[in-house]
Parts: structure tokens; C-alpha cells; sequence
């Protein structure tokens, strides 16, 4: 399946209970810590070490729930908002056998690895609960007035920290967009954004079981893998069409804490393997080729994965990539300066 889109608002299914009880617990927090590099080596006949995988907390059920089930070698995950998860890596705190994020950019600072795979995308999205009041005013609102309901501040709103992970920072993105893509509407980042919204990215959608929250801002995987209603929004603020990646997406930006700017494109899931084992490079490549990619939701567009960098030849017999590849991806961090804006009706008006 390519370039996969969903109706502009979902029927809620059942949810799903059987999944809940692992899904759930993978979704509070992260699998497995501290990982040190040993996965895939052999021990004794029949015994391999766990294939560790250090990734985005969207990827994190997709993985555990989706691609351990379908490698024939332990895979041991741990999850975080993509930030977090290069800073880990980049100061040596962790030392996992692949690494899979949510920005590609990420790749060239802070981690700087020879190379690596483009192997998804994903939409930025709304996603509800209907059995609460706030959820039940978004979805009357539904796709052309949903900003309408979050404004009236009746909507408790989810979303994650915009210094930790590239959700966090294309939530602002989408809204921004927002604020010029809908006539009537204006600074939507400064009228719904609060602080208190803030919640990890591992953990963010589970928050509508607790009743903490009724709506979050959120990648469509994420509503989809656990069965959520969700809002998809118009490709010119959902950051998965690359019709608008250069003229329309690139004109907002975020700053960083340590003063970098990261600039908005598409939503370009990233992944590179640190230990070339047997075990890992048969993992990277269901990793990122995997049927399960489809099933937990996540956008996949004709020719991925693609491959930036100068890919060693183990992992090409593997993955068949060419040796050195470039996949065209763009960066997402860099000078935001000298950028034009389109008017407030939509890019190319």
C-alpha cells in the first residue's frame, strides 16, 4: 500500500482490549534501558542476545507489537521523543544496534552517521476521545471547524514538549500553517498551546484512557494503532504531502533551546544500523520494509526506504541499496531566514 490516506473524520471501532494490556504498558514508558552494543552475537546453539533498537516514541508499539512478531531473534526496544533519543546516543548514554527516528534531520546533527535509511512518513493529526464532552465538541466541530472547538477552551488538549521530539515541534508547525491555511483563523499556536498540556510522546494518546485528556495533537499512526477517532487534516498543515515541502511547510520554524532552528518539512522517519550483526541487519531490513508499517498506520510513499550516505556493503547484500544514495530528503534544520510566506488562503495563492 502506497501513500496511505484515511476519511477526513473516523468511526470509533472498539477498542482494542486484547492489545491493551502489552500495548499499554509499552505505551506508559520504554522497553528495556541502557543498551550496550551486543545485539544479534551468538551464544550458546539456539541462543541469541537481544537486536536493541533505540526509536522514536511513535514507533514505539509499531516495533514491539508489529516487528517482533514477525523477526525470528529477541528484539529489545526502547522509546522517546526523537530529541531525547539523539541527545542519549550523541553523549554516549546509550549505545543501541539500531536507531530509528522521527526527523531525519537528527542525522545530521547531532548523531552525523555515514549514512542511513528514509523508510516512512506520517500526518500530523487530531485525535479525540468520544465519550467525553470535550472529544464529543470535536467531533460536531469535525475537519473544517476543529480549531473553533479547540479555541472555545472547552477541549482539554494533549500534546508533546516541543524541545524533546519532533512531534512536539510539528504541532506548532501544523499550527502555524493553520493560522493562514482557514480565513477566519489566527495565531492558533499562541491561543491554544498551554503548558500544562504537555505529556511524553510514549505516552501521550493512553492519556484518554486515564480521562486526563480529550483531544491531542498527534501523529496518525498513533490514533490509528490504538483505534482512536481522529481528525485528518488538510495536506497543506498535516506535513505529509511533498507537493508542499519547500514552499509552503519550510516558511515556519521553531527555536530550539540551544539555538538552533528547526524549520518544517515532511514528517521523514530515518533509521541506521550501529551494529552490523546477522541479527541486526535482518532486523533493520524488516524494520524499515515491514508490512506492519501499513498496519499501525504510519504513511508509506513508492520508493521507500531510500538511502543517504555511503551504505556498506554487508548492509547493501542485505537491504539492496546502492552504495552511495541519495534519497533527495530534506533537512528540516537550518537558517529559517529570507523565507517566503504564502498568503494567509494556502501555498501557491
Amino acid at each position: 500500500m502506497r501513500e496511505q490516506r484515511r476519511p477526513a473524520s473516523r468511526s470509533r471501532r472498539t477498542f482494542l482490549r486484547a492489545a491493551g494490556s502489552a500495548g499499554l504498558v509499552g505505551l506508559a514508558g520504554c522497553v528495556g534501558s541502557g543498551f550496550s552494543r551486543t545485539g544479534g552475537r551468538k551464544g550458546t546453539a539456539g541462543d541469541t542476545d537481544p537486536v536493541s533498537i533505540l526509536a522514536a516514541g511513535s514507533l514505539q508499539n509499531a516495533l514491539s507489537n508489529g516487528l517482533a512478531a514477525a523477526v525470528d531473534v529477541p528484539v529489545e526496544v526502547e522509546a522517546h521523543g526523537s530529541a531525547t533519543v539523539a541527545r542519549l546516543v550523541a553523549e554516549g548514554k546509550r549505545d543501541p544496534d539500531i536507531l530509528s527516528i522521527a526527523d531525519v534531520a537528527l542525522f545530521d546533527r547531532p548523531l552525523s552517521p555515514a549514512w542511513h535509511s528514509v523508510f516512512a512518513s506520517n500526518a500530523v493529526v487530531v485525535a479525540y476521545n468520544p465519550d467525553t464532552e470535550g472529544g464529543e465538541r470535536l467531533a460536531e466541530a469535525g475537519p473544517e471547524n476543529w480549531y473553533e472547538a479547540l479555541a472555545d477552551g472547552d477541549v482539554r488538549l494533549g500534546r508533546t514538549d516541543p524541545d524533546q521530539d519532533p512531534l512536539g515541534y510539528r504541532t506548532r508547525f501544523t499550527l502555524d500553517l493553520a493560522s493562514r491555511y482557514y480565513e477566519d483563523a489566527s495565531n492558533l499556536t499562541e491561543k491554544l498551546l498551554q503548558r500544562n498540556q504537555i505529556y511524553p510522546e510514549t505516552g501521550l494518546i493512553s492519556r484518554f484512557e486515564s480521562g486526563s485528556i480529550d483531544a491531542a495533537i498527534a501523529y496518525r499512526n498513533m490514533a490509528v494503532e490504538r483505534d482512536y477517532e481522529y481528525i485528518d487534516l488538510p495536506d497543506e498543515i498535516d506535513l505529509s504531502n511533498p507537493e508542499h515541502e519547500k514552499d509552503w511547510y519550510s516558511t515556519v520554524s521553531y527555536s530550539l533551546p540551544n539555538g538552533r532552528t528547526v524549520r518544517g518539512g515532511l514528517v521523514s522517519y530515518g533509521a541506521t544500523i550501529r551494529e552490523t550483526s546477522d541479527a541486526a541487519l535482518d532486523v533493520f531490513a524488516a524494520h524499515t520494509t515491514g508490512d506492519y508499517l501499513d498496519e499501525h498506520g504510519f504513511v508509506l510513499r513508492e520508493g521507500f526506504p531510500t538511502y543517504e550516505g555511503s551504505v556498506p556493503k554487508r548492509v547493501q547484500r542485505v537491504i539492496g541499496g546502492s552504495e552511495t544514495a541519495n534519497s533527495g530528503a530534506q533537512s528540516s534544520l537550518g537558517d529559517h531566514s529570507g523565507r517566503p510566506s504564502p498568503s494567509k488562503s494556502g501555498p501557491g495563492s
